[in-house]
């Protein structure tokens, strides 16, 4: 039988602190699981892409996902798709999420480690959201969960969109990325953009920058000068330069000084000193997908949430 899980029941069994600390440990377990993930891209021809993501898997988790996305950014939501949990013993389909509310928890609940573990005192001044959709949603969220109650400032394009968001985070609108940047000492963008919204002469030094957007060809946030002068940190190297933020710039991997992973289990020292600007460019793995999937899944079983199907009947 195959459980089906719904944005509603997902919403319902997914605790944000339970997810960020799977996400931590994924972080540090993942580079040794025996098979690396993988992401495929394809355009359409319709005012859209679609995006898979294979296999989701984490040592010590006994089942893999399968991730499809469909992206139309004119859409309501922009992400549409569906995650399948496989048994890794034989294959039998657990469980189908919906994958918009699974990809904007993980993608911003992993965003929001990131940017606690390279803002570090720097994280309780000002958070500044520039673009103000579910990711952003999600890293305001987990960055509440993880003890930081900063000043929040917002912009998004939507100007309606940017005062609900205010609004709910108990923030401030403002017109422009630029003055989010002039504000805020943490910077968040979550954007479709494919041209630079922030330069290194928008910025200050010690400033710490998350940028969730340059996560397929042509998409790009930041420039190419703000990317050379910062501290520059992705969750993987290959898939950085394959279609993340390198890719965008046309930088070498050589560039990045250190993954997310690495600096968790102190492989790597990340930040040092307080006065470079540091970015945090993540393109998002697939076993993230797997270690929420995971925890939808057994919660939902344990509280018979979600509704059940028989494929093979």
């Amino acid at each position: 039988m195959t459980r089906v899980l719904t944005r509603t029941d997902l919403e319902a069994v997914l605790d944000p602190a339970a997810c960020i600390e799977a996400l931590r440990d994924g972080f540090r377990t993942a580079p040794g699981a025996a098979v690396a993930g993988r992401r495929v891209r394809a355009d359409l021809p319709f005012p859209g892409t679609v995006t898979a993501l294979l296999p989701g898997v984490l040592p010590g988790i006994e089942a893999y996902t399968v991730k499809v996305n469909a992206k139309f950014p004119a859409g309501r939501p922009a992400l549409r798709g569906v995650i399948c949990l496989h048994s890794g013993a034989d294959g039998e389909l657990l469980a189908l999420l919906d994958s918009a509310t699974v990809t904007a928890w993980r993608t911003g609940l992993a965003a929001a480690l990131g940017t606690q573990v390279l803002a570090g005192a720097a994280a309780d001044g000002v958070l500044g959201v520039i673009g103000a959709g579910a990711q952003a949603e999600l890293v305001v969220r987990g960055l509440r969960t993880l003890g930081h109650g900063s000043e929040l400032v917002v912009h998004d394009t939507d100007p309606v969109r940017a005062a609900a968001f205010a609004d709910r985070h108990r923030g401030r609108t403002l017109t422009s990325a630029q003055q989010v940047a002039g504000a805020a000492d943490v910077v968040l963008l979550a954007t479709w953009s494919r041209a630079p919204l922030l330069a290194l002469a928008d910025t200050r030094p010690g400033q710490r920058l998350t940028s969730l957007g340059a996560d397929e060809p042509g998409k790009r946030e930041l420039a190419d000068d703000l990317l050379d002068a910062a501290l520059l940190v992705v969750d993987d190297r290959e898939l950085a330069a394959e279609s993340g933020v390198l890719a965008t710039a046309g930088l070498p991997e050589t560039a990045v000084d250190a993954t997310l992973g690495e600096i968790l289990d102190g492989t790597r020292p990340g930040r040092t000193t307080p006065g470079p600007r540091s970015v945090y460019a993540p393109v998002g793995l697939p076993w993230q997908d797997l270690a929420l999937a995971w925890i939808a899944h057994r919660e939902a079983r344990r509280r018979g949430i979600g509704h059940r199907i028989d494929l093979l009947a």
